[in-house]
């Protein structure tokens, strides 16, 4: 018989699945779900506040439900993938996300909507680790760059996508359809991941590691409650000092426990590898310069140059397109072998810091600057973060896949939030410094223009809060660039001296024997 013939599974190299890139679809595609309803309920406060006669408190609590559970989850949910099955947990992902948005679409109260939320989140946080665990899974290292990428590019989407979906379908119906589109998602992505993705697990440890589950869950909830209660409530408050000391003390038992226990959830032993610690410190920046860069662009957009939410949302999509242009297009994976990862991730980093400069430097007054610093942050997210995931991943042992993609997930959590508070400070002390009605008492931008009488006094007021902002992104700049040089550095010395000592010997594409594919 021909080869072209023979069936197709012959053809395909050793270990190799036939039907990979159709699985990586799938799973791209249960990744939107999670992604998108990370941003889209943002558009419909006005409805939520009228239909369910929510407080500002409610709408605080039914966004920050979701995140708040899913960053708490990540670890837990990685390792419950290691060890009972990555298709397993994919689908109860899948499930738990589909019912709890169904409960979500349902909710009559406020209180039965943060309840659905919070349910999502439990769902979100099964699926973030187990879509990426089940890439490292099914791609060897040829591919694995492409496909990470790929699979990174859909979290740009996500970000871009939900605003301007949520407001088409709140030009059409009522706010609970944000929740019912992801129904049919949900289904489709259920019967593709039962019929097409392949079980692994490891069974490393006879008891799982509960007190390790719970200590992860105090502590990322403390840490990243407190990110988002800062600026609502200042960052001396009470509820923010509080939460930060539980969450610092949980993440501190957390590491002592892991390093007793004798099957720790997180082997603490990874962050003596200088691969790495440099791409997670890398990695904890990238989202830093994003998640802080997004936040203060969406106010730049709507609050000083006058957009609203759809308009703002359709002009924050140029960088979310170039990142799925790069990244589906395999520029970023046919870069990696010539520069390296030391390379591609001070380059990718040095190109988002640039981009968040020209953003402050050119686009303060008019749109046109700011494009072309979104187009220079498109190009480095792409060539940095999945690189990065690559190299978080490729540090932690194959059996430890689900635990990586936590670890990769938490550092995406944390330092979005991080980003979040640190260059709202920053914007917000430049604000005053600039402008004595905030020092008075205003307190914000909208609360500023409410003082002032004539056009002269707003427009001081506007040029005041964009300045504020060119300020904050400078700083994110610096801070993203020399990150990118740390992390850069530390990945090099780790080539240089060939596998660290801490460094798993078993490759990164292959799967030990103690994970067994079922």
């Amino acid at each position: 018989m021909s080869p072209v013939a023979s069936d197709a599974t012959t053809l395909q190299p050793p270990g190799r699945t036939a039907t990979r890139w159709l699985i990586l679809a799938v799973i791209c595609l249960a990744q939107l779900t999670v992604i998108l309803d990370n941003t889209v309920l943002n558009v419909a406060i006005p409805s939520l506040t009228g239909d369910l006669g929510a407080t500002t408190a409610d709408v605080q609590w039914m966004i920050n439900a979701y995140s708040l559970v899913q960053s708490g989850l990540l670890l837990t949910a990685g390792n419950s993938a290691d060890r009972y099955g990555r298709k397993k947990m994919l689908a109860i992902g899948l499930v738990l996300f589909g019912v709890a948005s169904l409960g979500a679409a349902l909710a009559q109260s406020p209180g039965q909507l943060i309840a659905a939320r919070a349910g999502m989140g439990v769902g979100g946080a099964l699926l973030m680790t187990t879509t990426l665990a089940v890439v490292m899974q099914i791609f060897d290292d040829e591919e694995r760059p492409k496909a990470i990428g790929i699979w990174s590019s859909v979290n740009s989407l996500g970000f871009a996508a939900g605003p301007l979906i949520g407001g088409s379908l709140l030009d059409h119906f009522w706010w609970g359809s944000l929740f019912l589109v992801n129904l049919p998602v949900a289904a489709v992505a259920l019967l593709a991941v039962l019929a097409l993705v392949p079980e692994s697990s490891s069974r490393g440890g006879a008891f799982p590691d509960l007190l390790g589950a719970l200590l992860s869950m105090i502590g990322m909830v403390g840490v990243v409650f407190a990110i988002i209660s800062g600026p609502v409530t200042g960052w001396l408050s009470g509820r923010v000092l509080i939460s930060a000391a539980i969450g610092l003390a949980g993440l501190a038992a957390f590491a002592l426990w892991e390093l007793r226990v004798p099957y720790p959830m997180l082997d603490m032993h990874f962050f003596r590898n200088r691969r790495f610690i440099g791409a997670v410190s890398g990695g904890i920046l990238v989202a830093f310069g994003m998640g802080g860069s997004m936040f203060l662009l969406t106010q730049h957009l709507q609050l000083v140059l006058g957009y609203g939410p759809l308009a703002a949302g359709l002009r924050m999509a140029p960088l979310a397109v170039t990142v799925i242009l790069i990244n589906f297009t395999g520029l970023g994976a046919r870069l990696l072998p010539r520069l390296g990862t030391p390379g591609m991730i001070v380059s990718g980093m040095s190109l988002l810091a640039a981009g968040l400069a020209a953003i402050s430097l050119f686009g303060g007054d008019s749109y046109g600057g700011m494009l072309a610093g979104l187009l220079v942050m498109g190009v480095g997210v792409a060539l940095a973060m999945p690189t990065m995931a690559n190299a978080i991943m490729s540090a932690i042992p194959p059996a430890k896949a689900g635990v990586g993609a936590g670890v990769n997930g938490t550092l995406m959590e944390f330092g979005q939030g991080l980003g979040v508070a640190v260059l709202g400070a920053v914007l917000n002390s430049r604000f005053v410094a600039l402008l004595p009605l905030v020092a008075a008492g205003a307190g914000s931008l909208p609360a500023a223009l409410a003082r002032t009488r004539t056009d002269a006094e707003r427009g001081a007021v506007q040029d005041a809060f964009a300045a504020g902002i060119g300020t904050s992104q400078l700083v994110g700049a610096a801070a993203v660039f020399l990150g990118g040089l740390v992390a850069a550095v530390l990945l090099s010395r780790a080539e240089r001296t060939g596998r660290d000592p801490e460094e798993p010997a078993t490759p990164a594409g292959a799967e030990p024997a103690a994970a067994a594919a079922e």
